[in-house]
């Protein structure tokens, strides 16, 4: 059984603290065990799910290797925006 994934638009960082500790959760992933994986404690690690403007790309890339988390970057859609701003 095949599933499309699933992507969410990051505005905050905050936001971003929340997906990373939202999906670890959902792995069954200890913070501990992420640590080791990323390269830093666990007392780190809790710091960065409540403080995510703090993370280095590094960090966020291998954060995103351990949780099966694909970071991809794009140009917005500003079509929607410019029509209504032609109203």
């Amino acid at each position: 059984m095949s599933f499309a994934p699933n992507y969410h638009t990051l505005s905050t960082a905050s936001h971003l603290g929340q997906l990373l500790k939202t999906t670890r959760k959902r792995h069954k992933i200890t913070q501990a065990a992420l640590a080791g994986y990323v390269g830093i404690s666990q007392n780190r690690l809790s710091h960065l799910e409540n403080h995510p403007e703090e993370i280095s790309v590094k960090q966020l890339l291998s954060w995103c290797a351990a949780l099966e988390l694909d970071l991809k970057l794009g140009e917005r859609d500003t079509s929607a925006a410019s029509s209504a701003a032609e109203w």
